[in-house]
């Protein structure tokens, strides 16, 4: 039982967790505190002042509400609760006070700043702030840093609030950012001007409350007044964070994470957040056939016509990509095997077990990270894989766990065990009794990279087997955006991917990370000119994640919904309604006409992706135990920046990718 304390705020009495901090128990009645440093999920700093508020009895001047908790309060002479007042005059003359020492040196860019009309200076200013100025002095200017491609720094609007250093310290776990020099001298800064190495940094943008740090591919191109704003869910690893689109016209400006506290809490990586040139680069817009080894551009009756014909009468399979819509791959599924064919989804040869849903998502959830005192990484590198998973888990080691790691040695921006690389290390694990972990919480988490060996459901088995002798749980932590949802329609081939790839007829839809073998004729479906596209036979345009509704299936097994920003380019169409059209071209229409009967039958079929944004609860179903090989684990994802035909179509990925490259080779001495 937490230790509850009753508290006065403007007259309000409210009881509330001791340990509380005055700014916290001021939310829960329902007043709001400006601030500019602190933030919810950032150590406290204390030094922008702005939260000051008059603690009755206490000293004669204003406390910050952010730095004191609840049961330091004293209370009243009588015993009664202590008192607290967030609108006295002294309250109002201290804010007074602060903003107009915060706008001394601050410049009047509005006009021209990124943050114009989403900052919190210009709404603070606006309800604290006053007219005149008694300044005269100059204003004091800096130089503008170089934190890469991605963060475009403007040092003369920095008001010190220390964010941007705290969470690349505290949350990304990299040490590049601090505060120089003191008084009017002090300044944030980058370490011997360095730019920044994280896959989250792009995140300091938005915890900013000026526009020091604005997004440098956004920069000058939209106002937020100007744009549409759409919630949906990103799709360029599985972890399912939740974003906001925001449109303007037909064109995605830019992507912003949405606080839930269940996957993402309100963090992104930067792939997620600047993966939107991509969209609009080497799209697919009208159909192609494939006449004399080149590729023509066709009507739609034409291209549903030759792929149908191509279609009757052969052996079919179907190939589902990673970003694919489950509504998509259920299409798909109905199809082609109305068709007599196989439908696969593990396309890089991962052993995931059809129909043992616990072999294949586990019993875990993200937010089980947060209290393992214990968390064991088989075959998986989160850092690249989902690196909002692993601040968390960054998160839980900073809190006390220990975490160890079977793998290809990585910087995983904490401290762990590196208990090898092979499955000998996993097999003599396997041995050990796990007497100490038993007690507390614990966790296994399992990568991609550990089940797509030929013996990859031995190796699933022993995560297993961990997760049980050390009473712990187990998550599988997948790559892929569609892959669980794909799972739980069944679009699993009794061979396998060679067994799909062995058809005369291969229906890809937006499988570009796999080479179809030459023979068969292959029908492409996507949205981007990838891979896939370059081997088809058929192309039909198909939309991307932002371009139309789906369900998408996280890697804890949450289904979540995209919503569609805006509309597909030229004659691209939604994906469900390709595949359904179709289907009346090879005479066995599909018996829906739109989205919502298709997703009617998806549910009746199966029923837990119904319930949007809840995570079911998962029978321990275990494998029985194989043979572990000898080799070491792969990596699962080699380049972070390019995994998917829109992250490849970004030119900005391109140029991450290069510069990743450049700084992991070792630095040479000048003879």
């Amino acid at each position: 039982m937490s230790d509850l304390k009753k508290v006065v705020i403007d007259g309000n009495e409210i009881e509330v967790d001791g340990a509380m901090t005055l700014i916290q128990a001021c939310e829960e009645a329902g007043i709001e505190i400006p601030r500019f440093c602190y933030h919810e999920r950032l150590s406290i700093a204390g030094n922008c002042r702005m939260c000051l508020v008059e603690v009755v009895g206490g000293p004669p001047k204003p406390a910050a509400s952010c730095a004191m908790q609840v049961k330091d309060l004293r209370p009243g002479p009588e015993g009664q609760p202590p008192l607290v007042k967030t609108n006295s005059p002294m309250v109002k003359k201290a804010r007074e006070g602060v903003m107009e020492f915060l706008l001394i040196n601050h410049p009047l860019d509005c006009p021209i700043c990124d943050q114009g009309g989403e900052c919190d200076l210009q709404d603070q200013a606006m309800a604290y702030g006053v007219d005149f100025s008694r300044y005269r002095e100059p204003k004091r200017a800096t130089e503008d840093l170089d934190l890469g491609p991605l963060v475009e720094t403007h040092m003369t609007r920095c008001i010190s609030c220390t964010r941007c250093v705290r969470f690349t310290t505290e949350v990304a776990g990299i040490h590049q950012m601090g505060q120089t020099g003191r008084g009017e001298d002090a300044e944030i800064t980058s370490y011997l001007g360095q730019t920044l190495d994280s896959n989250l940094q792009g995140n300091i943008i938005d915890l900013c409350p000026v526009g020091a740090l604005v997004s440098k591919p956004y920069a000058f191109t939209a106002r937020p007044w100007e744009l549409s704003k759409t919630e949906s869910v990103d799709v360029m690893d599985a972890l399912g964070s939740n974003i906001r689109v925001d449109t303007k016209g037909r064109e995605v400006m830019r992507f912003l994470p949405r606080n839930h506290d269940g996957v993402n809490e309100e963090w992104i990586s930067d792939k997620t957040r600047f993966v939107w040139d991509g969209l609009r680069r080497q799209r697919l817009d009208r159909p192609y056939i494939r006449e004399n080894g080149k590729l023509r551009p066709a009507s739609w009756p034409e291209a549903l016509s030759a792929a149908a014909t191509a279609m009757n009468g052969k052996r079919v399979a179907g190939l589902i990509g990673d970003l694919a819509p489950v509504e998509a791959a259920y299409a798909l599924k109905q199809l082609i095997e109305g068709q007599g064919g196989v439908v696969e989804c593990r396309t890089d040869s991962a052993k995931l077990p059809a129909g043992n849903r616990y072999g294949y998502v586990g019993d875990a959830t993200i937010e089980d990270i947060d209290a393992a005192r214990y968390i064991m990484l088989i075959g998986t590198n989160p850092a690249v894989e989902a690196p909002v998973l692993n601040a968390r888990i960054r998160k839980a080691w900073s809190n006390g766990a220990d975490i160890a790691l079977i793998g290809p040695a990585a910087d995983l921006t904490y401290e762990h065990t590196h208990m090898g690389s092979d499955r000998a290390a996993l097999a003599k694990l396997q041995n050990h009794q796990f007497s100490e972990i038993k007690e507390v919480p614990s966790l296994v988490i399992v990568g991609q990279g550990a089940l797509t060996g030929a013996d990859g459901d031995a190796v699933l088995a022993a995560a297993m087997d961990l997760a049980e002798k050390t009473m712990g749980k187990l998550m599988v932590l997948h790559t892929s955006a569609s892959r669980v949802g794909a799972m739980d329609i069944g679009a699993v081939a009794d061979g396998g991917v060679a067994a799909a790839l062995d058809a005369e007829v291969i229906y890809n839809l937006g499988a570009d990370e796999i080479d179809v073998p030459a023979g068969a004729f292959v029908i492409y479906q996507g949205s981007h000119g990838d891979r896939g596209a370059h081997r088809a036979d058929v192309i039909l345009p198909g939309a991307a994640y932002t371009e139309e509704p789906g369900l998408f299936v996280n890697t804890e097994g949450r289904p979540q919904l995209a919503l569609r920003a805006g509309f597909a380019p030229g004659e691209a169409k939604e994906n469900w309604a390709i595949l359904r059209a179709l289907s009346a071209e090879v005479g066995a229409t599909l018996p829906y006409d739109s989205i919502a009967q298709l997703r009617q039958a998806l549910v009746e079929d199966v029923p837990h992706l119904g319930h949007i944004d809840e995570v079911p609860v998962n029978d321990v179903t275990r494998l029985p135990t194989g043979q572990l090989g000898d080799a070491p684990f792969a990596p699962a994802v080699t380049d972070f920046y390019l995994t998917n035909p829109i992250a490849r179509a970004s030119q900005l990925m391109a140029e991450l990718s290069a510069g990743m490259k450049a700084r992991r080779q070792e630095a040479m001495a000048a003879e």
